[in-house]
């Protein structure tokens, strides 16, 4: 861990988070004990990055996120992402595909990278893991490296991104759950060019991180949501709400994405 990362993490970043939360981990045993890997979780506010992150750095585990670009343009918390080694993702560019290959080539050097697989924040009005893209699976095929799914529950309560506000008082608690470590390559081969196996490994990938998050809130999910299926609303000012509803269940063959879906191949995370 660098000087300016454990300055940066543990002198601002988990200061902040304490003042506004409780923060209870469970799994921490899973975390695999050396080399590289890719931490998944699901994504409900932008508070949550941070907070998964902190799960890791808490037990001396640097992690390397995938963040868009327009992030590392922001006064003060873009210099802290560039000299924190981040690493940037130009969405909807010839430079997408970027990310990708520093990340890998930073697996291959035993970091860690931090990946949300839905490349977004989740959509789901009912505040479930949707489908995911592939950026996560390509990856972990290319390299071989496992997999460590991280469900979450509790930062959107805390930071609001679909226009409810920040709310850091009372401080609320936020629970974070590590599950065991999996490969991709035993079941889904090592070509990230397989779309067929490619697409498959991503549904894995979001059903482990589905019943991490199924534990912490006492549930059983639904089927996941699909931007391609039930439609993308975006952040709208006014809360999650105006999301609308789910639509129904699709019947088979209806050609929505779903576990079978085809997520964008250009899509870094």
């Amino acid at each position: 861990m660098s000087a300016f990362y454990r300055f940066a993490s543990r002198g601002v970043i988990i200061p902040f988070l304490k003042a506004v939360s409780r923060q209870k981990v469970e799994g921490l045993e899973n975390i695999p004990p050396d080399g590289g890997f890719i931490a998944v979780a699901n994504h409900l506010s932008d508070l949550d990055s941070l907070t998964a992150m902190r799960a890791l750095v808490d037990a001396d585990v640097p992690a390397y996120s995938l963040a868009k670009s327009t992030l590392f343009e922001v006064p003060v918390l873009g210099h802290v992402f560039k000299a924190g080694g981040q690493i940037p993702v130009y969405r909807g560019t010839d430079k997408a595909g970027n990310a990708l290959i520093e990340a890998e080539r930073r697996l291959r050097g035993g970091d860690v990278i931090m990946i949300f697989p839905e490349g977004t924040l989740s959509r789901d009005p009912l505040q479930w893991p949707m489908t995911g893209k592939t950026g996560a699976a390509r990856l972990a095929m290319s390299t071989g490296v496992p997999v460590l799914p991280m469900g979450q529950w509790g930062a959107h309560e805390i930071l609001d991104s679909f226009g409810g506000g920040f709310h850091p008082l009372p401080r609320k608690e936020v629970r974070v759950l590590i599950g065991k470590p999996f490969t991709l390559t035993d079941r889904f081969g090592t070509d990230p060019q397989d779309r067929e196996q490619v697409v498959a490994a991503t549904a894995e990938i979001m059903a482990r991180i589905t019943g991490l998050v199924e534990v912490l809130r006492g549930q059983k999910a639904p089927r996941p949501y699909d931007l391609h299926y039930d439609g993308d609303p975006g952040k709208e000012p006014g809360g999650r709400d105006l999301l609308g509803t789910r639509r129904p269940d699709p019947q088979p063959g209806a050609g929505h994405s779903g576990a079978e879906g085809a997520p964008p191949a250009e899509d870094a995370s």
